[in-house]
């Protein structure tokens, strides 16, 4: 009897090593498979992509594509056509109602030390800010750290005059972007914030580390403030913004000057443009891969977001190209309005819903078209640790930095769906230089960066699409 019994053990033992090694062997297998699709993946974008073009003409043809403005249904219209030529299954467009901001006549604006003895300085209105008086605003100037400061030096001190909000981006946090959300918020607030302490004006530092003369945009809100209560804001340079800082610290009864004309309208309509591959096996799983087609008016808009526009695009042109046949359904999604509203990503998510699509993936670019580093995920921790293991299928890219985290404010509206969400995290240090200034133009963008981040994103693609993006239950 205990010889069958060790015999049987000794069967099952094999059985198991075999069972084990043939699973090895798959798993080897489709490894190698997975590493053969990609570098096709990646030859192909390299070799015959199009995404630069595509941005040629976007960037230098139509330019900056601001919400409600010609420019955008200029690109609307463009990029429909783009994706029609690449003979998808379907290109359409959704109707979104977009806030319509303009700038109007150039904003101009000088420091005075002494009368008669003035320096001008670079400025530009915040996006959504109201105007000046038709002459222009001058007044004594208060220097703050920070919002949280207006509430230490009072209203005595403050009303009446222009709050300057100089913090800057801290050059010591490596990852900019957490830099960046440091000190946004007086770009944001900072004027409905001073406006509650008699403020009639503010001037707020450029998200900008590197100290140079291009002002940088953004949108700015007054909450649900009355209008009358609404004071003008505009950005400075960050040469502008030392300048003035250390002119304030000799002389604290400085003014400054400034004048600008912008004005808003009532809303129009506008359109998020979609491109679609219909799945071979679950069509009724969704994969999104978007950018945001607007932009400020400043410059081209060329690294925020005709970057992540095109390289959205070149994912499933280059997925054709390969003869690749989707087991999911891909949709590249360019939304409209993320710079000033977010207008385009809450109508797409809002109509998803009602339709009941299954979005199970949603991957955005919109950090620019530098170097690819990898993706972030956000997600449960048992999804990312399974996604994670990919990684090593991009390091011969050196994309292949996996980390959980943030993704995309376009696609952020889909995850109440239960959507796996991921951005492409190119490197960052040059971003903030360009981010909504005239510095954002074209010919800052090079062309093998912009082309290695979109097949990135096609690989990662590929792969949630050939074994879903969710960890089996």
């Amino acid at each position: 009897m205990s010889g069958k019994i060790s015999i049987g053990i000794l069967f099952l033992f094999l059985s198991l090593s075999l069972g084990m090694h043939r699973v090895e062997a798959q798993s080897e297998e489709a490894s190698s498979r997975d590493a053969l699709m990609i570098r096709s993946i990646f030859d192909e974008t390299l070799t015959g992509g199009q995404a630069y073009d595509w941005l040629r003409f976007l960037s230098l043809q139509i330019g900056g594509r601001l919400s409600g403005s010609v420019e955008a249904e200029q690109a609307v219209e463009y990029t429909k056509s783009v994706m029609n030529d690449l003979g998808l299954d379907r290109v359409y467009l959704q109707p979104v109602m977009v806030p319509k901001w303009v700038r109007g006549a150039p904003e101009y604006a000088y420091f005075e030390t002494a009368p008669g003895l003035s320096t001008t300085v670079p400025i530009t209105a915040l996006g959504g800010s109201v105007a000046t008086p038709s002459m222009g605003l001058k007044a004594k100037v208060i220097e703050v750290n920070g919002i949280e400061e207006l509430a230490q030096i009072g209203r005595n001190k403050i009303a009446g005059k222009i709050v300057f909000f100089n913090r800057p981006m801290n050059p010591q946090t490596i990852p900019t972007f957490q830099a960046y959300g440091a000190c946004v918020d007086q770009r944001y607030s900072g004027a409905v914030e001073a406006a509650k302490y008699g403020a009639v004006g503010v001037i707020v530092r450029s998200m900008n580390l590197r100290l140079d003369d291009f002002p940088h945009t953004g949108g700015m809100s007054y909450g649900d403030s009355p209008i009358s209560s609404r004071i003008p804001a505009a950005a400075i340079s960050t040469n502008g913004a030392e300048l003035l800082s250390a002119t304030l610290s000799l002389n604290p009864d400085t003014q400054f000057y400034f004048k600008q004309n912008c004005r808003t309208f009532p809303d129009v309509k506008s359109y998020n443009v979609i491109g679609e591959m219909k799945g071979s096996v679950y069509p009724e799983e969704i994969l999104v891969v978007g950018g945001h087609l607007d932009s400020w008016d400043l410059g081209d808009g060329a690294h925020d977001d005709g970057a992540g526009v095109v390289q959205s695009i070149e994912v499933l042109r280059t997925l054709k190209a390969i003869g690749y046949k989707p087991k999911r359904t891909l949709r590249a999604v360019l939304f409209m309005n993320e710079e000033n509203g977010l207008r385009g990503a809450r109508e797409y998510a809002s109509e998803a819903e009602s339709l009941g699509e299954k979005h199970v993936f949603a991957l955005e670019s919109d950090s620019g078209g530098f170097t690819p580093r990898g993706f972030q995920f956000d997600t449960t921790e048992e999804n990312f640790e399974r996604i994670a293991q990919w990684s090593t299928l991009f390091y011969p890219f050196f994309s292949d930095r996996f980390e959980l985290g943030g993704s995309g404010a376009d696609v952020g509206p889909l995850k109440s769906q239960g959507t796996v969400l991921a951005g492409l995290r190119p490197d960052s240090q040059r971003y903030f230089d360009h981010h909504h200034s005239d510095h954002d133009t074209f010919d800052q963008v090079n062309k093998r960066e912009l082309e290695l981040g979109a097949a990135a994103m096609a690989s990662l693609i590929y792969l949630i699409d050939t074994y879903g993006a969710n960890a089996p239950e």
